[in-house]
């Protein structure tokens, strides 16, 4: 199997213009958010496809039982049906895969990175009635279920294993070597979600050299929503600049080091270096 390539680039224009009118709309939705980041990874991927695999996730959702109880009773439904039935988790081996991060191959293969299992999670139980979030763990996302005084955590990752307190704390501390802070099992923001697989795509992009189109489409994307960090921008300068587009390249390299001038003049002259040495490229 090829490795997805984004799509032309008028397609791209479309479904970046969509992306960020979803991203700004008074309630984002999370699967469509998800199924565009899936678009401009994957040329293959047209609007029949971004509709069945909504269909699919419609289907998924009215096989979980109705109402079935509280928060453990949601938990363990969808266990049963996501990861049990149908096989849903993830490997070691999906870190290396960009398909691991694009939620309609995970439907496919249902395999995926654990904040692409949760979002599948979150979005078949929402549809099904569940009081159902995202919990960004510091290196691991889960998904919890109910209020804060009741909150059950699952780990889709797992197969949907729903996790005790000393579970979390473990993978907390796996993860960071430091304490579960009670502040960590907040229901995360689609938006923050939505940004945090972005990041998983571009960390697997700046692994991959040759991969620059995907690192360019994924920080594009960051910056299209409503909050991101400024560093984005020399990120995707560069980007610019790496891919030989060395007029735009430098353009954005000095329209970054004018933004941090002010606060830090060393990394302003420095980027406008950068930007020389672009614009030197071209002669």
């Amino acid at each position: 199997m090829r490795p997805p390539y984004p799509p032309p680039p008028e397609r791209s224009a479309e479904l970046r213009r969509r992306f960020a009118e979803e991203a700004r709309s008074e309630r984002p939705d999370l699967s469509l958010l998800c199924l565009l980041v899936g678009a401009e990874a994957d040329g293959e991927l047209d609007e029949a496809g971004m509709d069945a695999a909504q269909v699919e996730l419609d289907s998924l959702a009215g096989q979980l039982p109705f109402r079935p109880g509280g928060p453990r009773a949601w938990a363990v439904a969808l266990r049963e049906l996501l990861g049990e039935r149908y096989g849903f988790r993830g490997s070691a081996a999906d870190y290396q895969r960009l398909e691991s991060s694009l939620l309609h191959q995970v439907l496919v293969r249902r395999r995926g990175l654990p904040i692409l299992l949760s979002v599948l999670w979150m979005e078949v139980a929402r549809r099904a009635g569940a009081p159902v979030y995202g919990v960004a763990l510091p290196g691991h996302f889960v998904v919890g279920f109910g209020p804060a005084e009741e909150q059950v955590l699952a780990d889709p990752f797992d197969g949907g294993r729903v996790l005790t307190g000393g579970d979390a704390e473990l993978l907390v501390a796996g993860a960071t070597g430091a304490a579960l802070e009670p502040s960590m099992l907040a229901p995360a923001d689609p938006l923050d979600v939505v940004s945090r697989i972005l990041n998983n795509v571009r960390a697997w992009a700046a692994a991959r050299p040759e991969r620059t189109d995907v690192a360019l489409w994924a920080v594009e994307l960051s910056l299209a929503l409503p909050s991101h960090p400024a560093r984005l921008r020399v990120e995707r300068a560069r980007l610019l600049v790496q891919r030989g587009d060395f007029v735009d390249g430098a353009v954005g390299l000095e329209e970054y080091a004018e933004l941090i001038s002010g606060v830090d003049e060393g990394a302003a002259e420095r980027v406008r270096g950068e930007a020389r040495a672009a614009r030197a490229m071209l002669n």
